[in-house]
Parts: C-alpha cells; sequence; structure tokens
C-alpha cells in the first residue's frame, strides 16, 4: 500500500499510483543477500531485470543512480519517462 503522499519511480521519475502498475525492488537482490526494498514502476522493475543478472545488481547496479547510467536503462528511462504513469507495456 503507498502513502498518502505522492511518490515518484526512483527510476524513472514518474509518479507511483497505487494498483498494479507498482512492483518492488531490491536494490541488492535478495539472492545476494539484499533486504531492502523500494516501490518503483512494474514496468521498470521488469527492464531492471531483462538487462541484468541479481549478480550484475548486487556488484555494479546497487544504486538507482547507477541503474539509470547503464546505455541501455538510460535509453529505457527516457522512453518510458513519456508515458503516463499507470503505462503497463
Amino acid at each position: 500500500m503507498l502513502p498518502e503522499e505522492d511518490l515518484t519511480c526512483p527510476l524513472c521519475g514518474r509518479v507511483l499510483l497505487q494498483g498494479p502498475t507498482v512492483d518492488e525492488h531490491h536494490l541488492v537482490p535478495r539472492s545476494q543477500g539484499g533486504r531492502e526494498k523500494f516501490l518503483l514502476h512494474k514496468v521498470c522493475h521488469n527492464k531492471i531485470h531483462q538487462v541484468f543478472k541479481p549478480r550484475e545488481l548486487a556488484r555494479h547496479y546497487c544504486t538507482w543512480e547507477a541503474l539509470r547510467d547503464h546505455p541501455e536503462v538510460s535509453k529505457f528511462v527516457d522512453w518510458v519517462q513519456k508515458r503516463p504513469p499507470d503505462f503497463m507495456g
């Protein structure tokens, strides 16, 4: 459940709307010992796991900045920012 105030996706910066478009992500995957979870768009979460293996996420892409700096993710973010917050892909 989302808090009362508007939240934004830490990857793309679009507003998060409660419902099926929101997912949880561990910056360090659970399989690699991660515990902290963050809310983000499901389409953004899917892209992260399409591009990276869990070990890569834990070692090199365990910050939002590092994820956004990756060329493929950066291109995706530029594209998805033009979509409405409830876009499912």
